[in-house]
């Protein structure tokens, strides 16, 4: 049952393709040869073909190995593009908000994350057990107005109020549910992040750090790497360690910023 299923996936998915169309010309081939029904011209030239078509088979794998060698022994010496190294955006980020226990995130006004995750994020703390921690920038400090010179909109502060306003109208809707008031904390930073943070179980094996390096004055977008505690071991510990010192620095949020107290 096991090789069927993993023949049923192969097919769906096109993988291996070469190889069962050549078992299945040699099954052929050997039920024609041995009922007598082809001769021995049309066996040799269709014994041919499948040869053909297993060689052109191997010269891919060997093609596909050769290319992930390459691969590794570029990443060994260090040699990765900045393409290979960051990306512009977390595609992933709401399934892998799906298994998390633990989640942690810091912005400036974290306006998309929260609007594309807000709903599993209620129901991540819905599960007993669950920890989340979100860190913003202060709307009654100086904080927007920072944010507004370091962006291409040096002199409009109150776009970042408006896009605060809009995030934290989400996370007081999320913590007056009483059934998950006790796993959600937010606190507002009276500084602007250096970069965003998105810590998911992060000291467990499995962990994952998304780190947002912010621009400078530019509307080109923010790039976004990866890490895992398996792979990236000291910066992993790093970046945890960062959201730490950050989220210290946080004022609770409370009942004078209109959250349940």
């Amino acid at each position: 049952m096991r090789f069927l299923r993993r023949v049923r996936h192969d097919l769906s998915s096109g993988e291996n393709l070469e190889i069962y169309v050549t078992a299945l010309l040699s099954l052929t081939l050997a039920v024609l040869g041995a009922l007598d029904v082809a001769g021995g011209k049309v066996l040799a030239a269709a014994t041919l073909a499948t040869l053909a078509l297993l060689a052109g088979g191997l010269l891919g794998s060997r093609r596909q190995v050769a290319e992930l060698a390459t691969e590794v022994r570029a990443r060994a010496a260090g040699d990765i593009s900045a393409e290979d190294f960051f990306s512009g955006d977390k595609p992933e980020l709401v399934q892998q908000i799906r298994g998390a226990r633990d989640i942690g995130i810091v912005g400036v006004t974290l306006a998309r994350t929260l609007r594309n995750s807000i709903d599993e994020l209620e129901r991540r703390a819905a599960v007993p057990g669950s920890v989340i921690r979100i860190a913003l920038i202060d709307p009654s400090g100086t904080a927007p107005a920072e944010a507004a010179r370091r962006s291409t909109i040096p002199h409009r502060p109150e776009v970042y109020q408006n896009r605060l306003r809009t995030s934290i109208d989400l996370l007081r809707e999320l913590l007056e549910k009483p059934e998950v008031r006790d796993r959600v904390e937010v606190r507002f930073l009276p500084f602007v992040p250096a970069f965003g943070l998105v810590l998911l179980d992060p000291r467990r094996p499995g962990g994952i750090i998304h780190v947002d390096v912010y621009s400078h004055s530019s509307a080109s977008g923010d790039a976004v790497f990866t890490l895992r505690p398996d792979r990236d071991g000291h910066w992993y510990q790093h970046f945890q360690a960062e959201f730490d010192r950050v989220w210290e620095h946080g004022r609770p949020a409370d009942a004078s910023d209109g959250f349940p107290g």
